[in-house]
């Protein structure tokens, strides 16, 4: 089996995975059942975060989720720039997560819609 960078694992995961805009992401978010998840390391979540959000690192992320989310809920998951997320969101549709998505362009694409920050 070849080699794969993180680059091609990223590429792949946005493949297979569905992803969603900020903006659709601060629509989704107005639905009840969904919950989001940020899933960059504690030090980038303490510089601001999207309100609401749930803390989870991407190295803990599987063996915390199923205390936060259910399998039955829409998981919107995001970081920095979209890629850690993605990954993310492979691991969970693994574990059985029906319903999950990346937000395209992290936080920044988040800030740069106009999304509120909590600090």
């Amino acid at each position: 089996m070849p080699s794969k960078t993180y680059a091609d694992l990223v590429v792949e995961a946005k493949q297979v995975i569905p992803e969603v805009s900020p903006r659709e992401t601060m629509q989704l978010m107005e639905q009840p059942d969904t919950i989001v998840i940020d899933c960059r390391e504690p030090n980038e979540f303490n510089l601001g975060a999207i309100p609401g959000a749930h803390l989870i690192p991407r190295g803990v992320l599987e063996q915390t989720i199923e205390a936060v989310a259910s399998r039955s809920q829409k998981v919107i998951l995001y970081c920095a720039t979209g890629n850690r997320s993605a990954l993310a969101a492979v691991s969970l549709r693994e574990m059985g997560y029906a319903d999950v998505a990346s937000m395209q362009l992290g936080f920044r694409g988040w800030v740069e819609a106009g999304g509120g920050v909590a600090d």
